[in-house]
C-alpha cells in the first residue's frame, strides 16, 4: 500500500475546496430560487426594500434634502417609492404605471408655428407624444386659428376649447423651433430640455413652466399699477396690463407685481385645464380676436397669465436651484444665486441665433456643444 504523503493530503484538501465552489457557485446561478438567493446577499449593504426600490430609509437623500423625490440622474422617485425614468431614456412614468394594472397617461405637444417654420424633430424624437402642429399663417393647414392674433396664444387657446372634452393626460405647449434663444439649455436646445422634462412633477402639480432662468421675467417684469398707461417698449406690456387684467379675470384683484420666467413655453394636465370651464378660454380668446391692442402686447399679457390661468400666484419664481432639480432633474447644479445655475442659461445677445448654429457662433467662428443632445 503506497505511502499518504503531506504533500497527497494538501491535494485532495484542495480538490475539496474546488468542489465546494463550485457547488457554491451552481447554488446561485443555476438552482431556480437563485435570484432571490443573491439578492438577499446585498439588502443589508443598500437598505431594506421598505422605500419601493431598494434605498433603505437611512439612506433617503432625496427626502432629506426636500427634493420631492426627484433625481439628478433623470429619475423621479413616485410617492409609492418607485424609480421612474421620463421622455424616451427608458421607460417612462406612464408605461411603468400601465405594467402595474393602471392606465397608461397620455402626452400631447401643441406648437404654434408658421408655414415657415419646422417643428418634425419633435415627432422623430418623441414618437409616442401626439403632435398637434398648428399653423398661424395657413387657413388650409389641418391645425389653424380663426384669426391670426395674440402670437402663440391664439393656438394655444384654440387647441384648449376644441379638444376640451378630449383632452390627453398631460399637455406641453411649445414653440416650433429646436433651437430657440430662450431654451433653457447652455446650447438654447429644445431636446435635451424637453428630454429632460419631468413629466411625473408635471402630474404632480398640474402646470409646470419649462425654464427655470430668471432672465427674462423674474422676480417682477411687469407691475400693473405703477405701470399703467406707460409704454416705454413696444414690447413690454406694463402700461395695457392691468386693463386687461380687470377683463380676463374680473373676479380677481389687480396685482401689484407679476413675474414668471418667460417665453410662453410651459405644460398643464388635463385635470389642472378644466379646472376652469370651457367658456373661460372662450372669452380669453374672444378678448384677443377683438382686441385693438397690437399682437406683441396682448400676446405678451396672456404670456405673463398663462400661470394664473392654470393656480399660481402672480409672482411665480422659484428659485434656479429648486426649479432646475424638479423640473429637469439636474439636481447637482451649483446655484450661486437664486436667479441662475453655473453652465445652463446665458442671455443671448440677439434673439435671433447665428446660421449654423450650435456649431457656428455669434462672429462666424467654429463653436463646440456645452451640453449633450440627450
Amino acid at each position: 500500500m503506497p505511502r499518504f504523503s503531506a504533500r497527497n493530503a494538501i491535494i485532495l484538501v484542495n480538490v475539496g475546496v474546488i468542489l465546494l465552489l463550485l457547488s457554491h457557485l451552481k447554488y446561485h446561478l443555476w438552482d431556480k430560487d437563485s435570484e432571490r438567493a443573491a439578492s438577499s446577499l446585498f439588502t443589508d449593504i443598500y437598505g431594506d426594500e421598505e422605500d419601493g426600490y431598494g434605498g433603505g430609509k437611512a439612506k433617503d437623500r432625496d427626502a432629506i434634502l426636500g427634493l420631492d423625490g426627484v433625481r439628478s440622474d433623470n429619475e423621479f422617485r413616485s410617492k409609492e417609492g418607485k424609480t421612474l425614468q421620463v421622455n424616451g431614456i427608458t421607460s417612462t412614468s406612464s408605461e411603468v404605471l400601465e405594467n402595474k394594472g393602471k392606465k397608461k397617461r397620455t402626452t400631447a405637444v401643441v406648437v404654434a408655428s408658421q408655414a415657415s417654420e419646422n417643428a418634425t424633430w419633435i415627432g422623430e424624437a418623441f414618437p409616442t407624444w401626439e403632435q398637434n402642429i398648428y399653423r398661424v399663417d395657413d387657413p388650409d393647414a389641418p391645425l389653424t386659428v380663426p384669426k391670426n392674433k395674440g402670437r402663440e396664444s391664439m393656438v394655444y387657446l384654440t387647441y384648449i376649447i376644441d379638444n376640451y372634452d378630449k383632452l390627453p393626460d398631460n399637455v406641453l405647449f411649445i414653440h416650433p423651433n429646436r433651437y430657440q434663444w430662450h431654451n433653457d439649455d447652455p446650447d438654447y436646445d429644445g431636446l435635451p430640455m424637453l428630454r429632460h422634462f419631468q413629466l411625473p412633477f408635471l402630474e404632480e402639480q398640474g402646470y409646470v413652466n419649462i425654464r427655470c432662468a430668471w432672465s427674462l421675467g423674474c422676480p417682477a417684469e411687469i407691475k400693473p399699477l405703477a405701470e399703467e398707461g406707460e409704454h416705454r417698449e413696444a414690447v413690454h406690456a406694463g402700461g395695457d396690463y392691468k386693463r386687461a387684467f380687470q377683463t380676463l379675470f374680473p373676479d380677481k384683484e389687480v396685482p401689484k407685481e407679476v413675474g414668471v420666467s418667460c417665453c410662453a413655453q410651459f405644460a398643464a394636465t388635463k385635470e389642472k385645464i378644466k379646472e376652469r370651464k370651457k367658456e373661460e378660454y372662450v372669452k380669453y380668446r374672444e378678448w384677443l380676436i377683438n382686441t385693438e391692442l397690437a399682437d406683441s402686447i396682448s400676446g405678451r399679457i396672456l404670456e405673463y397669465s398663462w400661470h394664473m390661468v392654470f393656480g399660481k400666484e402672480p409672482v411665480h419664481c422659484p428659485s434656479a436651484k429648486e426649479c432646475y432639480c424638479k423640473v429637469f432633474g439636474l439636481c447637482n447644479l451649483t446655484c450661486n444665486s437664486p436667479d441662475s445655475c453655473e453652465g445652463r442659461y446665458i442671455l443671448p445677445p440677439y434673439a435671433t441665433l447665428p446660421r449654423g448654429w450650435p456649431f457656428v457662433g455669434w462672429k462666424g467662428e467654429p463653436r463646440r456643444r456645452f451640453g449633450s443632445e440627450e
